[in-house]
């Protein structure tokens, strides 16, 4: 019998470092290192995410054939080059890149000191993929489509903000580079940074708080990019404090932090920032709305070229920007393109799947085989770890056959319960999409708030998501192509927004997510009974987990419904009810 072949697919030394196993081209595993270690967008060495991928499988890591990392320290040296000469960067600056490059370098000596083995129990061949074109790869080379346009829009990686192309078959040909300290990705996290959000991450929130403004401010931010000729842009350094400065940056294991990004010309131009704990003002909301008018312009504006020089009727996205669903959901409406992927995991953390399938597809020159349609890549527990975890808990629980637990969990939603649901594998990305998701009934006008102080105790302008059957899509929503992994946000019929209080968002919109019976038939069968109930085939989701990474183990998801006010808690077919 033929041995299989192994590639273990890698980013580290990153945020939201993560790993992934491919057996002869088809996808075994994938897991961001956050959701063992519990700290969230966790940046390192992604060992345990490693072993957890190599348990699936049940092998070695000896086993391993190559070894893909979305990291090449060679890639782009004229253009840095070029660079330091040009504007003598702050030396701290250039240490810190030199320290992570160094860590790239030596990265399987590392690797070996994370699993514990000795270096020469090692036999894989290391691939070093270009950041960017690792993106392209987690979109295109696991897509449905055999030619598409591609694009992958970041802040920063391998000294890249911006790249594009074409993909055909096995074959991915870049036309357009937007090289550092250009970085439409830095336009954004430097302005969520000026609007008071100082997380890694934050982004999502100014994205939530643009839907209660309106982009007055839309003239004044348009002098801090400028578009050029073939789709390329620029930004207007004077604005910016990364390029002269640089980036206080953190990777080396826990919760990665980026320094100050905008100088002190952005508040001469746009008044005072705000704190991180001052109240927000109309002022920020038209702000964020601004901030995401403004990325929308040159994102279509990208796109544009981008269909003109490909003529493809189909687009494959990836990119620390491919989580901005607001600007996915208009793509439709808004460019010529008619098909669109956007992975899963779309950020940093679907490098890991991208450098895999560019060393099997590209290095190897296999054919491609395997299409990701399903985000349900993670840990899974049997029935008897689920009883396991509940007994030493002290739950008491009643364990129903499929089809009473659907009727029954769905009349706690339709009744107004909120209802931990805890299901199969862990989602691959940074949306539960409902398999660790908290639930809870639509149609109720107080249901947002309610979440927001029993569950989740975060800002009450962030929305919450619909879950809705794929074939009933078109009834709620004015845009039907399938959004299977929550990548989008599409406008709520005017009829129907009324008896979705809770999902709406303020601006007549909602960011949901497309649930197929083929993926996820647990999930679907459960919204279908609760439309059973209602006469409406979508429930709230949001995340199981509270101010945390989203759950993975059962252990994790009884200790969120203990310390919050969940009502119902769902472990497989474990059903738990609160008592006090």
């Amino acid at each position: 019998m033929k041995k299989p072949i192994y590639i273990l697919g890698v980013n580290a030394f990153h945020g939201d470092s993560s790993a992934c196993l491919l057996k002869d081209g088809v996808l075994v595993a994938a897991l961001e290192e956050e959701r063992i270690r519990r700290a969230k967008h966790w940046a390192g060495m992604p060992s345990e995410a490693i072993k957890f991928c190599l348990g699936v499988a049940g092998i070695g890591i000896s086993d391993v054939d190559h070894i893909g990392i979305s990291r090449d320290p060679n890639a782009h040296l004229l253009q840095k080059l070029l660079f330091v000469l040009k504007t003598r960067p702050n030396p701290r600056t250039l240490i810190d890149r030199l320290r992570n490059r160094s860590k790239v370098s030596g990265f399987m000596d590392q690797l070996a000191e994370g699993l514990g083995v000795p270096v020469s129990a090692i036999h894989a061949t290391l691939h070093n993929i270009e950041h960017h074109r690792a993106h392209m790869g987690s979109a295109f080379l696991v897509s449905p489509f055999d030619r598409a346009a591609l694009l992958s829009v970041d802040g920063l990686g391998d000294f890249v903000s911006t790249m594009w192309g074409v993909g055909d078959g096995t074959r991915m040909d870049m036309q357009e580079t937007v090289y550092y300290p250009h970085s439409i990705g830095f336009f954004y996290t430097a302005l969520t940074q000026y609007l008071g959000f100082w997380k890694y991450g934050d982004e999502y929130k100014v994205m939530g708080l643009s839907a209660f403004g309106t982009p007055r401010y839309l003239p004044e931010l348009r002098k801090l990019v400028r578009l050029l000729p073939r789709g390329r842009f620029a930004l207007n350094l004077e604005y910016f404090s990364h390029a002269k400065e640089g980036i206080t940056m953190t990777w080396n294991g826990g919760e990665p932090t980026i320094g100050k990004m905008f100088s002190d010309e952005l508040v001469k131009l746009l008044g005072p920032a705000r704190a991180k704990d001052e109240p927000l003002e109309k002022r920020h909301e038209d702000l964020a709305a601004s901030i995401q008018a403004l990325y929308e312009e040159v994102f279509f504006y990208i796109l544009a070229e981008l269909h003109q020089r490909t003529g493809c009727d189909a687009l494959c996205f990836a990119g620390g920007t491919a989580q901005n669903s607001l600007a996915n959901g208009k793509i439709f409406t808004r460019s010529p393109f008619k098909r669109v992927y956007v992975p899963p995991a779309g950020y940093d953390a679907g490098t890991a799947v991208g450098a895999a399938f560019c060393v099997w597809n590209e290095t190897l020159g296999n054919p491609r085989s395997f299409v990701m349609d399903s985000p349900f890549w993670g840990a899974e527990y049997t029935d008897a770890e689920l009883a396991a975890a509940l007994k030493k808990a002290g739950l008491a629980s009643v364990r129903y056959d499929d089809e009473k637990l659907y009727a029954v969990t769905a009349q706690a939603l339709a009744d107004g319960n909120i209802v931990g649901w805890f299901q199969g594998r862990t989602e691959w990305g940074p949306r539960a999409l409902g398999n660790r998701s908290i639930l809870a009934n639509p149609c109720r006008p107080d249901m947002k708030e309610i979440l927001n102080v029993k569950i989740k105790k975060r800002e009450p302008f962030r929305p919450f998501a619909p879950s809705v059957l794929e074939e009933a899509v078109g009834d709620y929503f004015e845009e039907t192509y399938p959004v299977p992994f929550m990548e989008k946000v599409y406008v709520i019929k005017p009829e129907k927004r009324a008896m979705l209080p809770a999902v709406a968002h303020a601006d007549g919109t909602g960011r949901l997510q497309s649930v197929s019976k083929a993926t996820n038939p647990r999930y679907w069968a459960l919204i279908r009974a609760f439309g059973d109930i209602t006469g409406v085939p979508m429930v709230l989701n949001t995340s199981f987990n509270e101010n945390e990474p989203i759950v993975n183990r059962p252990e994790e998801a009884i200790d969120c419904f203990l310390r919050t006010k969940m009502d119902v808690l769902v472990l497989g077919n474990y059903y738990v009810e609160r008592t006090n």
